[in-house]
C-alpha cells in the first residue's frame, strides 16, 4: 500500500487493527490508544475527504479542518512513526475566526496583519498576559545591544547556581560553570522556551534596557522571580508584591534572591494561578517585537503551528501558563508577502483548552497560506 493509501485506512475503517502496525510502536503507543486518538479526530475534524503530500510530510484533510500528519512504513507497508500534530480548522474568512475566537471563554485578542494593514482583529489593543512570548522582547534587547556592537554573539557567559529557573528547557540540569554563548542561549530561550537561558539574558543585557521598550512591565520578572512569587509557599510574598510600589518591588525582587525555588511539581496541572503577575502585551505589541527579531534564523528553528512548505520563512514563539496561551507567528509568503498572526488567550476561572485554540489559530495561518496566494 502507498503511504497515502495507509493514511486514508487508517481514517476510515471502523476497525483499526494492530498488525498495521509494527510491534515496537505498539510498544510505545497501545493499540487501545491509537483508536481513541483517531476516533477524537474524527469527532473534532469529521468525515474524512483525501490526504496531500507537503514535502516529506501529509495533511490529512477532513471536512472540517486538517490534519498535518508525519509518517514512517517499513518495506512490509507496516507503520513504524506516525505523529498527528495540532489540527487546523477549516476556515473560510477571517470574520469567521474572529467569530470563533469571541466565543472562548476569559479574554481574547488577535490580530492578522498583512505587511502594514491590519486585515482582522479583536481587542488588539488591549493587553494580556502572554506566558513566554514575553522573551521576545528580551531578544530584541539582546539584538539591540549586538547590532550596537555593546556585545557579540559568541560571548561566553557561565551557567551560575542562581540562574537556574524551573522547565520549560534543560539549563537547568547542566552543572554549574559550564560555558555557554550568547546565540546559544538565545536560541534556547526561543525554540525550546528555556527559561533558565532566559534569566541568564536578562541579567546580560540588563532588566532596565528591556524595561525601556516594555513600558507595562516594571520591574520586567525573571522567570525565577515569577515561580518563587507564584509559589503556594509565598503567599505573603505575593501579596506584598501586589501591594507594593515599583521601588519596592525592585527591593522585593532583590530579597528574593536568596529564596530557593518551589518544587515544579507545584505548577503541573494546577488552577490559574494570581494571573495579575505575569507579562502583559498587546496583540498589537506582539507583532512589532516578532517583526524586529524575525530576520535572525534562530527564530524558525521551531516553526510553530504553521506548515514550513507553505511558506518562505516562519519565526514563531508562544507562551502559557495554567489559564494563558499565546501564539505569535511572522510569516513570509511565496508571493513575497509578510504576515504577522497573534492570538492570546487568558481565563483566570479555568485552564484554557489548548487543542481548540491551536486548531483555530492554525486554521487562520492554513487560510493565509492558500486563499492569499502565496
Amino acid at each position: 500500500m502507498t503511504t497515502e493509501a495507509t493514511l486514508k485506512r487508517l481514517f476510515t475503517e471502523e476497525d483499526i487493527k494492530a498488525e498495521w502496525f509494527v510491534p515496537e510502536f505498539l510498544a510505545q503507543v497501545p493499540i487501545t490508544q491509537v483508536k481513541i486518538i483517531i476516533s477524537d479526530v474524527k469527532k473534532q475534524l469529521g468525515s474524512y475527504q483525501g490526504v496531500q503530500k507537503k514535502g516529506n510530510d501529509y495533511v490529512v484533510n477532513f471536512i472540517q479542518g486538517d490534519l498535518p500528519t508525519k509518517i514512517v512504513l517499513n518495506n512490509e507497508g507496516k507503520i513504524t512513526g506516525l505523529l498527528l500534530q495540532p489540527p487546523n480548522l477549516k476556515v473560510n474568512n477571517l470574520s469567521d475566526a474572529v467569530a470563533e475566537f469571541t466565543k472562548l471563554p476569559g479574554q481574547v485578542n488577535f490580530i492578522v496583519k498583512e505587511d502594514s494593514s491590519t486585515i482582522a482583529e479583536l481587542n488588539s489593543k488591549t493587553p494580556l498576559a502572554v506566558g513566554s512570548a514575553f522573551k521576545l522582547a528580551v531578544l530584541k534587547t539582546l539584538k539591540t545591544q549586538i547590532v550596537s556592537g555593546k556585545k557579540a554573539w559568541e560571548n561566553v557567559v557561565r551557567l551560575q547556581a542562581e540562574d537556574k529557573s524551573l522547565p520549560s528547557g534543560i539549563l537547568q540540569n547542566w552543572s554549574d560553570n559550564s560555558p555557554l554563548t550568547l546565540q546559544t542561549l538565545a536560541s534556547l530561550m526561543i525554540s525550546i522556551s528555556d527559561n533558565t537561558a532566559t534569566d541568564i539574558l536578562i541579567k546580560q543585557v540588563g532588566r532596565e534596557s528591556i524595561e525601556s521598550s516594555s513600558f507595562r512591565n516594571i520591574p520586567f520578572l525573571t522567570t525565577r522571580e515569577l515561580f518563587i512569587l507564584k509559589s503556594s509557599q509565598n503567599r505573603q510574598l505575593l501579596q506584598r508584591y501586589r501591594d507594593s510600589n515599583e521601588q519596592q518591588r525592585r527591593i522585593l525582587l532583590a530579597e528574593l534572591a536568596g529564596k530557593s525555588l518551589p518544587d515544579v511539581s507545584e505548577f503541573e496541572g494546577t488552577l490559574p494561578n494570581a494571573l495579575d503577575v505575569e507579562w502583559f502585551y498587546t496583540a498589537e505589541e506582539l507583532c512589532e517585537l516578532i517583526k524586529e527579531v524575525a530576520d535572525l534564523p534562530l527564530m524558525s528553528i521551531n516553526p510553530g503551528v504553521a506548515n514550513p512548505n507553505d511558506w518562505q520563512r516562519i519565526a514563531y514563539k508562544g507562551g502559557s501558563e495554567s489559564g494563558v496561551l499565546n501564539l505569535t507567528t511572522w510569516l513570509k509568503g511565496k508571493n513575497g508577502n509578510k504576515y504577522c498572526v497573534v492570538a492570546t488567550w487568558n481565563n483566570s476561572d479555568a485552564p484554557v483548552d489548548e487543542g481548540k485554540f491551536f486548531a483555530l489559530y492554525g486554521g487562520v495561518i492554513s487560510f493565509l497560506a492558500t486563499d492569499r496566494e502565496n
